[in-house]
């Protein structure tokens, strides 16, 4: 299974980030008394009994953002609930009860997920009593706590582990669902004639007109005796260029099913260029950390004028953060290579799911910092003790280390690239996670078992993990909360 997320939620100003930040034990998040100050979703990976999983911190519901944002603001609220597997409904004590929190419970009762109702800037026991009234809104196990006083988090995180769902059910349960292939592309690409090519009948309508598809539609079929779901999309259109409501939920739907996907066929027409719409599409399905297939589509009518060397050259060169994705040529109206591109789709869907004992995982991470050793940091040595896989869909790795600030971007690149060339997974995005190594825990460089020296136990109080992709990402520098109590 992926790595589980805990989605934060609540109206403006009931302390989200705060909490978020207090969870972390960093300042990732800015806090402010204004409303709306936190507008994307923001991702930590935090550990608590032996259990990994992704805090996630949202926009406040109802919040009328100055710039003009409150759309782009609940979409990002919207895209973390569904991604949720367990949610945190932040009320404010201090406050009382507002008529906004009760429209976030009201939307929240039509979600069929773990709610853990937090009654916020809770500073002292007698204040619990005041908190008894969110009761009321009949949401989740209420608890009373206190980012500045620094009440009850242990209790709190001890409540998310446990309904966090199970590690194996969940991975078996996975396993024997149907696979869900979402099809993307821009206008008039031929994603519907390649659907009804799949399902062996006209289930939807094709048309030379651009756009004939509005909605996302779900197609079940069956191959070689397996069942799998495709998910038709609207073709997508510039930003710019979406101007009516139903362009507006188009795009959102198409979204919705790369995030629901098992894997992702990214199609392009043959005899056009690749456009600002496909990098679009190309970044969120990265971002998402999506398999992927490029699929060049309609290639009878276009293959003498660009061989498929050159074209395979003209996508790598494009999106060089994608190297790693299959290429297809195929003709979605006469089912040629429809075949063979789905048994490469079951093939990243097997890539997804695989793991990689920590055993061998460490044998392949020594092997590769032997080759190329990270870089000096302000004349320290980064140093890696060990890594660990957390999670699939995608594969995510957790290195322990002494310096996570220390592996710059390109050196994070190197080693996602070199795990790839050595793990049984080599077509699939990989997450990777630096996190500072516990004190407490005492395995040496690549899981040996030993006291490690003092200097390597001294730590920069601005150092913190980052999640990353093959393009990596420039970290922040953060104080440590209670600093800022």
């Amino acid at each position: 299974m992926a790595v589980p997320q805990v989605v934060i939620i609540g109206r403006p100003n009931v302390g989200k980030s705060s909490i978020f930040n207090w969870l972390a034990g960093r300042r990732l998040a800015i806090v402010d008394d204004v409303a709306g100050v936190t507008r994307d979703r923001m991702v930590h990976l935090q550990k608590w009994n032996d259990r990994f999983f992704e805090i996630v911190d949202t926009g406040g519901i109802g919040v009328n953002d100055v710039d003009n944002l409150t759309d782009e603001i609940e979409r990002q609220i919207q895209i973390a609930i569904d991604s949720a597997d367990v949610i945190l409904f932040v009320v404010d004590v201090r406050s009382g009860m507002l008529p906004l929190d009760q429209q976030v419970a009201q939307r929240l009762r039509k979600i069929d997920k773990p709610v853990v109702l937090v009654a916020n800037k809770a500073d002292s026991p007698h204040m619990d009593v005041e908190a008894d009234q969110f009761y009321r809104l009949g949401r989740g196990k209420l608890v009373s706590v206190s980012t500045l006083q620094n009440r009850n988090k242990s209790d709190l995180l001890d409540i998310i582990v446990d309904r966090l769902p199970d590690a194996a059910a969940s991975g078996n349960e996975e396993a024997a669902t149907e696979m869900k292939v979402a099809i993307v592309g821009r206008r008039n690409v031929g994603k519907s004639t390649f659907v009804n090519s799949l399902a062996q009948s006209e289930r939807m309508i094709v048309s030379e007109v651009a756009g004939t598809t509005r909605d996302s539609v779900d197609v079940r079929f069956e191959m070689d005796g397996k069942s799998f779901v495709a998910i038709d999309t609207p073709g997508l259109r510039r930003r710019v260029s979406v101007k009516t409501d139903i362009d507006f939920y188009s795009t959102h739907r198409a979204e919705r099913s790369i995030r629901h996907a098992d894997v992702v066929l990214m199609f392009f027409d043959a005899s056009q260029q690749i456009s600002k719409v496909d990098k679009q599409l190309v970044r969120y399905i990265s971002d998402e950390f999506k398999p992927c297939i490029f699929v060049v589509n309609k290639w009878d009518l276009y293959h003498t004028q660009m061989p498929t060397d050159r074209w395979a050259t003209y996508l790598h060169e494009t999106f060089p953060m994608m190297s790693h994705v299959p290429i297809a040529f195929i003709t979605g109206k006469t089912g040629k290579n429809v075949k063979t591109l789905l048994n490469h789709t079951q093939m990243l869907y097997k890539q997804s799911l695989s793991r990689i004992g920590t055993g061998e995982l460490n044998r392949i991470l020594k092997e590769i910092v032997a080759h190329h050793p990270p870089p000096l940091y302000k004349n320290r040595k980064p140093k890696i003790y060990y890594a660990t896989q957390v999670g699939e869909q995608p594969p995510t790795f957790v290195l322990m280390v002494n310096m996570p600030k220390a592996f710059s971007p390109s050196y994070q690149r190197y080693l996602i690239s070199s795990f790839r060339d050595a793990v049984p997974f080599p077509e699939v995005p990989i997450k990777l996670y630096l996190k500072k190594r516990e004190s407490s825990d005492e395995r040496d460089e690549f899981g040996k078992i030993g006291k490690p020296e003092f200097n390597e136990e001294i730590e920069d109080e601005f150092l913190e993990e980052s999640p990353n992709t093959d393009e990596g990402t420039e970290e922040e520098e953060f104080d440590d909360v209670n600093e800022e109590a």
